[in-house]
């Protein structure tokens, strides 16, 4: 059922995503505008994701109807199949935020989405099918929901579960988001929306991350409330430093919703990484779509690590900075495994493992 009131009216909130899982989400790779090779490369790669996930908690694949016998196949354990139609496979961002009470309930934000920018500047078109993906979660968990008036991906903010909601003014300000409605508007309905009661505004997300236009979860995410992990770039000849270096001195600046000062732990970005010649060639191009072009600079980051029962899952990329990702994340997660999958496939497509997954809290 659609609902009138808001989350915050309701008395629910969005957790963090570090609070305990029924499930995790994904959708099924398949277009060739954006996947190389009939996106069969990129397949590979989901499958390790969804198995990582499945180790550690159930995993719901949505499919299109014509990869649906090609994934049941596949015969995943601890893995649901379900024909859920969409047009690109981004969950986190098309996907519903779940949101919870103190009384065991749950209920689903469905948030307007349009590609990252709609007609104006956005990735992909059409992208209609996109736009029911969260309603379809919110009737297969059998929860009510409620429908924002602004466009908001999920994959622009992050949360503490405490209060405290962190999001980027390069995605939120975007004109080709919500361009009739002011920043304090946008910050109230995130707050009606997600239940918080603080919003803090980096100025920046990674470099080159032009398809999302800059989304947190690729640049800075919770570890814990009052702490965060930022991607970081120490040689100041490249254009990330400036961008880790801005946010730094604003995470520095605030408090969090409680009050806290923000302890900021570092992690260098990956090497540049770009697109190959072979890599390009493979990728069709359709009018509408956003090209993938050889020599193009991709937004790599390990801050687009998922968070699940009792696991990390972290994109690597064969770099030399892997090593040093992994021991940072096993030091500020010592209880949980650090599942690591080689993510260049992902990346291609234009986000990475975060994008790709959406969290159901378990009530």
């Amino acid at each position: 059922m659609r609902l009138q009131s808001t989350p915050k009216q309701d008395g629910f909130y969005m957790p963090s995503e570090l609070a305990e899982h029924k499930c995790t989400y994904l959708l099924w790779p398949e277009r060739p505008d954006n996947w190389r090779m009939g996106a069969k490369p990129a397949q590979a790669a989901y499958k390790k994701v969804i198995e990582a996930i499945a180790k550690h908690e159930p995993v719901v694949v949505g499919v299109n109807q014509s990869q649906y016998l090609h994934v049941l196949g596949m015969n995943m354990k601890n893995v649901s199949v379900v024909e859920l139609s969409n047009n690109d496979a981004w969950i986190r961002d098309s996907g519903a935020t779940m949101v919870v009470n103190g009384h065991g309930e749950m209920r689903a934000v469905d948030w307007g989405f349009n590609a990252y920018g709609g007609t104006l500047d956005g990735i992909y078109f059409p992208w209609d099918f996109d736009d029911y993906v969260a309603a379809k979660m919110a009737d297969i968990e059998h929860v009510d929901r409620y429908v924002p008036e602004m466009i908001a991906e999920g994959g622009a903010f992050h949360t503490d579960g405490e209060g405290t909601l962190i999001v980027t003014e390069e995605t939120m300000l975007s004109e080709d988001r919500n361009p009739n409605m002011t920043r304090e508007e946008i910050e109230r309905d995130l707050c009606e929306y997600t239940g918080c009661e603080k919003v803090l505004w980096l100025p920046y997300g990674v470099y080159k991350d032009e398809d999302t236009e800059g989304h947190v979860d690729n640049i800075c995410q919770f570890v814990a409330p009052g702490k965060v992990v930022l991607a970081w770039e120490d040689n100041p000849e490249d254009p990330q430093h400036e961008r880790s270096v801005k946010d730094l001195e604003y995470l520095e600046s605030v408090t969090d919703a409680k009050g806290r000062k923000l302890e900021v732990v570092k992690i260098h970005v990956p090497n540049v990484i770009t697109i190959t010649e072979e890599e390009a060639e493979w990728i069709d191009t359709v009018e509408g779509t956003y090209p993938r072009i050889p020599g193009d600079r991709l937004p790599a980051s390990y801050i687009n690590y998922y968070n699940c029962n009792g696991a990390v899952i972290l994109p690597i990329f064969n770099d030399p900075h892997d090593e040093d990702a992994i021991r940072t994340l096993q030091e500020l997660f010592p209880d949980k495994v650090i599942e690591t999958i080689y993510a260049r496939e992902i990346l291609l497509g234009g986000g990475n493992i975060h994008c790709i997954t959406q969290q159901v809290p378990k009530v």
